[in-house]
């Protein structure tokens, strides 16, 4: 088999090869790299159909001439210039070139390793005249040989980071990382060293890893809270020519809890007046804290003060402050200082800044009360007094009792407030406070009157005290007892002697309203009545019983027993209370069907629905009858209204379709054999303008035999008569009976007479008969009679 082999032919070349071959971690010559494809040793002479080779090619290559990468050659290559070199693969013809006859490789264009490392290409001899394969196709690598043209990038720059203040000295603040697009397993180009250009004395970083570190300790946020440090990546291990790239990176200190608070004073003096409502708010102080956030978060309290309960301190969540409110009201006149002892401790307190000293703070707060002229108050602020109901007008029920609290102890009057005793039931003395009844009272009306009183300044009226008199109003008996409801007694006609019929009971609007005892009996115009007693049941009830039976409604439907009622007050009331008792028919079960008096008696078995449905019945039935007469009424109503007018004066127009001369039902056949109606004298036709002059004169003989023709000689009558009458009046028009009809029907033995029907065509019609046809039609048989003579002339 043929062989071909690969030739060095340049020392430049294999100068290359050996200084940018594969290598070690270290840089050394890569000895331990046997692969075939890639070893040193595929570069000799050995069979193609098991050795693949391989070239390098520096990238960025920037000379003017095409950059050599090697020769091929083959054992078939004579030299007499039968064997032509064939290329083929990635960048071919494009980027690499090889002489046809020498086996020369040049590269044409500029490389970029981090674009494409490698090329892989095939190449082939073949016969130069006839290009058949002289030899197998070999395949081969072009390897880009990397350079250091790629400067170290920060891709995630620039950075933030926080590091908590105070923190000891080589705390981590955040890595960066830098990244170098040259080839890794090639030289240094891609060894990244890191550095800091700025941020000394601050912090630090470490070469190889890129991880920022405190450089000093105890680094104060309050201090400075924020700082910009600059790291630069250089590659080539930092050494000179290497390329370089710098990152910013922003550390911010956050805090933590070092600083205790402190009161921006040892003491604090307030004044509030006197009249302040509770709780409001008294004073507000704040202790500073050059912490931040819940670092800065503090409480307060009241260790100590001669105001025990009257103020309270509280923490505002927003502000931090301090805010001390009333818990009880101010007087003046009792205290006018009081002094407090305020604490702000931090509520977040780090055990490992205990040493910087306690995380509180103590001020001292007075509060002074200012005098504001207030209104008179009342002792008590609620009066109870009872009266009694009896009570007379001017009684004297109590008196109430106001102070000026001020110094100045003004005088006071009194007053009622009106709003609360629209009736006007009592009085109050404007100078004592004595309350009085100005109207007599009634407990069963109003059992507790609540009314205010104002107490008013003389000095100044703009100065008012409320106070309550809560009155009660004491009971007598000044109400008779009567009947607990409205009885309605019902006694059927079938009660025996002795049976009960009703179970009354009272009430009495006077107290006590559970402890009556009444007592109950028959009026005495009741006493001896035949009909009914009542007997007391002892227990506030009474049953009401029959004397006799034999209770008929025919009789007496209706009975009225006066009942006397007694109370046990003192002095004892009493009424009398009517007991209706009505007699009623009763079923076999003893419950009533039906009372009072007998109006009418009704059949035996028919209820009250049957009567309702009979009554119904009879309604429908004239409503009925109503409306048959009422359409029988109006179809006896004629077409045409009889009145001294001719019968032929009547137009009648339809806008649907008749029926024709089949059609017996559209004309009222009565107007046609009501023709007696014209005069004896004479028959005219009256038109729109005037009336004929041609009167037409009939016996009365042959009008009054219309009555007793057939239908048809009636119609054919009544025709010729209008026939006649109106040839002798060339100058009327035929106003007679009209009636219009778009279709005529169907069967008539005239055929149809529509217009729509005669034949389109001028030439088929014939005019020869309107000469004809009278003197009325005279203009027409002008007309057409010349058109068709006129046509028979062209022809």
């Amino acid at each position: 088999m043929a062989q071909m082999s690969f030739l060095i032919c340049s020392a430049v070349w294999l100068l290359t090869v050996h200084l940018w071959g594969p290598r070690s971690a270290d840089g050394a010559p890569d000895r331990t790299h046997h692969d075939p494809k890639h070893s040193w040793d595929a570069l000799q002479r050995q069979k193609r159909n098991w050795v693949w080779n391989q070239f390098f090619v520096l990238e960025e290559y920037t000379g003017t001439d095409p950059l050599y990468v090697g020769k091929l050659h083959s054992d078939v290559d004579k030299a007499d210039g039968n064997v032509r070199y064939v290329l083929t693969g990635d960048g071919a013809s494009s980027i690499f070139t090889i002489d046809e006859k020498t086996g020369d490789i040049h590269a044409t264009k500029r490389l970029d390793r981090e674009e494409q490392g490698y090329y892989t290409l095939r190449a082939q001899a073949v016969d130069r005249e006839t290009n058949a394969p002289m030899e197998d196709e070999s395949e081969f690598i072009v390897k880009v040989q990397d350079i250091n043209d790629n400067e170290p990038k920060f891709l995630d720059g620039p950075y933030t980071a926080g590091v908590p203040e105070m923190s000891p000295l080589g705390t981590m603040v955040v890595q960066v990382t830098a990244t170098d697009a040259d080839d890794p397993t090639y030289g240094n180009s891609a060894r990244v060293v890191y550095s800091i250009i700025h941020g000394h004395p601050y912090f630090s970083v470490e070469p190889k890893t890129g991880i920022i570190r405190t450089a000093l300790p105890n680094m104060d946020r309050e201090m400075r809270d924020q700082y910009v440090v600059t790291i630069q990546a250089k590659d080539m291990v930092g050494q000179m020519g290497g390329l370089s790239a710098t990152t910013s990176v922003t550390v911010t200190l956050t805090d933590v809890n070092d600083n205790p608070p402190r009161f921006s004073r040892k003491s604090y003096q307030y004044s509030v007046l006197e009249s302040v409502p509770v709780p409001s708010v008294v004073a507000k102080l704040k202790a500073a804290d050059a912490d931040i956030d819940s670092n800065a978060e503090m409480d307060y309290y009241i260790i100590d003060g001669n105001a025990p309960g009257v103020f309270n301190i509280t923490t505002d969540e927003e502000t931090q402050e301090g805010v001390i409110f009333l818990q009880r009201p101010l007087d003046y006149e009792t205290k006018s200082s009081f002094s407090l002892k305020i604490e702000a401790t931090n509520r977040n307190v780090d055990p490992q800044f205990l040493t910087f000293g306690p995380f509180s703070d103590t001020a001292a707060v007075k509060v002074i009360v200012e005098d504001v002229n207030e209104p008179p108050v009342f002792s008590p602020l609620i009066s109870r007094m009872v009266v009694s109901e009896a009570a007379r007008v001017g009684t004297v029920i109590g008196t109430v009792s106001a102070r000026d609290p001020d110094s100045s102890s003004s005088a006071i009057r009194y007053s009622i407030d009106r709003n609360t005793d629209l009736e006007r039931f009592f009085n109050v003395d404007a100078l004592t406070g004595v309350i009085s009844t100005a109207k007599a009272l009634d407990r069963e009306l109003n059992s507790v009157h609540n009314i205010t009183i104002f107490a008013t300044e003389n000095q100044d009226p703009s100065q008012v005290g409320r106070g309550i008199a809560l009155i009660t109003v004491m009971d007598i008996n000044d109400n008779a007892p009567v009947f607990a409801i409205e009885y309605e007694t019902l006694l059927c006609e079938n009660a025996a002697p002795g049976q009960v019929i009703q179970t009354i009971s009272a009430v009495d609007k006077d107290e006590p309203l559970s402890s009556h005892r009444f007592y109950f009996s028959l009026a005495f115009s009741a006493a001896n009545n035949d009909n009914f007693t009542l007997r007391d049941n002892k227990d506030n009830t009474a049953s009401v019983l029959t004397k006799r039976a034999g209770f008929r409604r025919q009789e007496q439907s209706l009975y009225l027993l006066p009942v006397l009622i007694e109370d046990s007050g003192s002095p004892a009331l009493s009424s009398t209370n009517t007991l209706s008792v009505r007699v009623c028919d009763c079923g076999m079960n003893g419950v009533p069907q039906a009372c009072g008096a007998v109006a009418f008696s009704l059949p035996a078995g028919l209820s009250t629905g049957a009567l309702l449905a009979i009554l119904g019945c009879i309604i429908t039935l004239l409503v009925l009858m109503l409306l048959i007469m009422a359409m029988r009424r109006r179809r006896k109503t004629p077409l045409f209204i009889e009145d001294e007018r001719d019968v032929r004066e009547n137009i009648v127009r339809y806008d649907d379709e008749g029926g024709g001369e089949e059609d017996t039902e559209a004309f009222d056949m009565v107007t046609l054999r009501n023709l007696n109606i014209i005069h004896d004298s004479k028959v005219q036709d009256v038109s729109p303008e005037s009336v004929s002059v041609y009167p037409y004169s009939a016996s009365a003989t042959s009008r009054t035999s219309y009555k007793t023709l057939p239908d048809n000689i009636v119609f054919q009558e009544f025709i010729w008569d209008r026939l006649k009458l109106t040839d002798m009046d060339p100058s009327a028009p035929p106003y007679d009976s009209l009636q219009m009809y778009v279709f005529e029907g169907n069967g008539s033995v005239a055929d149809s007479l529509s217009t729509l029907e005669s034949p389109s065509s001028v030439s088929e019609q014939s005019y020869e008969d309107l000469s004809n046809w009278g003197p009325r039609f005279k203009k027409l048989a002008d007309l057409y009679g010349n058109l068709e003579g006129s046509d028979t002339q062209r022809q």
